[in-house]
């Protein structure tokens, strides 16, 4: 995967920085929902640049109640709580078909659980198709929200991650979940 997708020009009300346990992320949503989350990058004002350039017009802003309640959810995640993140409102209008049933999938997978591509093909009735889910979680404009992170590659291989730190990153995410969840380390 997984991480930062290829979201230019997606519309968007607003977006907003926060801090979190692995650095600052980005948020950006519509009034149905959340319409990217980027992971830390190299600083503020890229950030920045980037959510202005992809979502314009949208300004940074206080996010709304239901866009503070996921910036909530995904700040106790990342600091090793067990928040699931199913409730958090995505807006999915623009995602392919395809790329929503992998995500509503990826989305069952709880913290501190994995699922191989393999596995989530077959789950779309296709196991041949995990090439596809890896592609899909590619493109995923939801990270974390949409935990492609916990999708790995056949017999426990990471697997990709196109997010700020590629793989490093995605290992970081699952030794937190796995450390409050089974107190194991990756």
């Amino acid at each position: 995967m997984d991480g930062v997708a290829s979201d230019a020009h997606r519309p968007a009300d607003g977006f907003a920085l926060f801090d979190t346990a692995i650095g600052r992320c980005g948020i950006a949503w519509s009034a149905r929902g959340l319409v990217t989350l980027h992971l830390p990058e190299a600083d503020d004002d890229t950030m920045r640049e980037r959510l202005a350039r992809r979502h314009a017009p949208a300004r940074e802003r206080t996010p709304p109640p239901p866009m503070q309640r996921a910036i909530d959810g995904i700040v106790r995640l990342l600091a090793g709580g067990a928040d699931d993140l199913r409730d958090v409102p995505i807006d999915d209008a623009t995602i392919p078909p395809f790329d929503r049933r992998v995500y509503d999938l990826a989305r069952g997978i709880g913290p501190g659980q994995t699922s191989t591509y393999g596995e989530v093909a077959a789950r779309l009735g296709d196991a041949g198709l995990a090439r596809a889910v890896g592609q899909a979680l590619g493109r995923n404009p939801f990270a974390v929200v949409v935990p492609c992170h916990r999708v790995t590659a056949a017999g426990g291989a990471l697997g990709g991650f196109s997010a700020p730190g590629g793989a490093d990153t995605k290992r970081r995410l699952l030794h937190i979940e796995s450390v409050h969840r089974r107190g194991a380390l990756l």
